[in-house]
């Protein structure tokens, strides 16, 4: 059999019997073969809506065996899928289809809903409804090649609207193949999705039980011992999550402590740092289960995971590359660092992406030459994550913060700049400057520091609900400080340092 380079392959070559369990959706479950059909029934669909190779397919729809059948029928239909994750606002909605200029939006008529008129106007969008689709022949064979466009996952940068992270076929198959080689998955790994499919590795933990015939059982964030129920119930084997539920499942599980779960072969992490104590409190309710630390960028999926046995050695490592990659600190001036000098995290590889959609200006900034590569050796194009680390005489690295204002809470990356034009939009501030304050629950919390025009006639209630309207629960502060004056760098720019060490002691 040919080996796969196109996403929708991966359903085709992995071998796994078409009455095996592919997909567990609360009461509904899908073998391999009913997902199968039904990403030939949603391609016919999005053929008949007029989708021709190259088209962006937006997906906005809960976390589903829809949603999963969605993904692999835009590949199927020579298409982009461009998943939305569902907590956005109906604006930032609107945001992503337009900007990526969407040739059909798929959706169920719940959720099209929820976007209200937030549609209307978009020219040429087809809208399908999984709702009800008819039968009609599966398309011609897709056309793509595996260098070819196959998705484009929108992040926050650290200024303005989300961007449109471009990911090859080749990508996508690379990283299915990476991450479950350091970590032995099998079609044996039933596997717990609790990171929507809008997130990197939230969408590879779908690839890679495709690609290796395995199960994934579909969920959202839940209580403590919602999750432990689901992990006994369903015989999970491996667990993915970011931060906060890894405290949540710390702190307010109780049943965590008196439920067996000989099963549960592997937790990993990503979407920010675990603090020490959360793993060691991991370690002792899971003593059994191996715990993989990772650290990774949408713009090039993983870079790094700890080893399991090397934990206890380096509680507060990020690792080294994972397999087929390599990544290094690089100075400001362009040199290797040195073992203990901070430098940005470079990383090269099959895995870096093609960059921003329709940015040209912000891919040229995130994607360079490599720097030890000469054109005459063939030249490549690296991926410079923006992350200060550094790097142990053993080659370890150790993140120290990022380069930009970023902020990453709860797995998210988010941009200060969208927060505080929420904020200022609610009116009554002169300023206003948010900023990402270290919390052990969900690795950084969002605060907001402001200047009032009135502090005492201003309502924060009334903004904070206001605020909520247009931003997903996410991206909305925890709180929102007033103050006379924000401190100012000698440019006279915020000093957004300032704001932040002087909410670290």
């Amino acid at each position: 059999m040919t080996p796969p380079f196109l996403l929708h392959h991966l359903l085709a070559c992995n071998a796994a019997d078409p009455a095996k369990t592919a997909i567990v959706d609360g009461a509904r479950v899908w073998s391999y073969g009913e997902f199968g059909n039904a990403i030939d029934r949603l391609a016919a669909a999005l053929h008949g809506a007029g989708a021709v190779r190259g088209d962006r397919i937006a997906i906005y729809l809960p976390k589903s065996l829809e949603e999963c059948a969605a993904i692999f029928a835009a590949s199927r239909a020579d298409g982009v899928f461009v998943p939305i994750n569902p907590g956005l606002k109906a604006a930032q909605v609107r945001h992503i289809i337009t900007d990526c200029s969407a040739r059909v939006l798929v959706t169920s008529a719940a959720m099209q809903a929820k976007l209200g008129d937030a549609v209307d106007g978009i020219a040429d969008i087809q809208i399908v409804l999984i709702d009800d689709l008819p039968a009609a022949a599966p398309p011609p064979p897709a056309r793509a090649i595996g260098q070819d466009l196959a998705a484009i996952l929108y992040t926050s940068g650290s200024t303005g609207q989300p961007k449109g992270v471009m990911l090859s076929h080749a990508n996508l198959l690379a990283g299915a193949r990476i991450v479950r080689t350091y970590l032995d998955i099998t079609a044996a790994d039933r596997i717990l999705s609790l990171l929507p499919f809008s997130f990197d590795y939230g969408l590879n933990q779908l690839t890679t039980s495709v690609e290796q015939g395995a199960t994934i059982v579909l969920a959202s964030f839940q209580f403590g011992d919602d999750i432990v129920k689901l992990l006994a119930e369903n015989e999970i084997t491996g667990l993915a999550g970011v931060p906060t539920i890894w405290a949540i499942l710390t702190r307010t599980a109780p049943s965590l402590k008196r439920t067996a779960l000989p099963q549960l072969r592997y937790i990993t992490n990503s979407g920010g740092a675990v603090p020490e104590t959360t793993v060691r409190r991991l370690r002792e309710l899971l003593p059994a289960t191996r715990i993989f630390l990772m650290y990774g960028l949408t713009e090039a999926f993983r870079s790094t995971f700890l080893p399991p046995d090397e934990i206890d050695r380096r509680p507060t490592s990020i690792g080294k590359a994972i397999p087929e990659c390599e990544v290094f600190p690089v100075t400001a001036e362009g040199r290797r660092a040195k073992p203990g000098e901070p430098g940005i995290l470079v990383h090269r590889g099959p895995t870096v992406s093609l960059g921003y959609w329709n940015r040209p200006e912000d891919t040229a900034r995130v994607l360079r030459p490599n720097p030890f590569r000469s054109a005459t050796e063939g030249g490549e194009t690296v991926c410079y994550s923006g992350d200060l680390v550094t790097e142990d005489e053993d080659g370890f690295l150790f993140f120290v913060g990022r380069e930009d204002a970023m902020i990453k809470s709860s797995g998210y990356r988010i941009s200060p700049t969208e927060v505080e034009d929420a904020i200022m939009s609610a009116g009554g501030f002169h300023h206003v400057a948010v900023i990402g304050v270290r919390d052990e629950w969900v690795g950084q919390k969002v605060v907001a520091v402001a200047v009032a025009e009135n502090a005492a006639t201003l309502d924060l209630k009334a903004v904070m609900q206001q605020v909520g309207s247009q931003l997903p629960a996410y991206m909305v502060p925890a709180r929102i400080e007033l103050t006379d004056a924000l401190p100012l760098s000698p440019n006279g720019k915020v000093d957004y340092k300032r704001l932040v060490a002087d909410r670290a002691r």
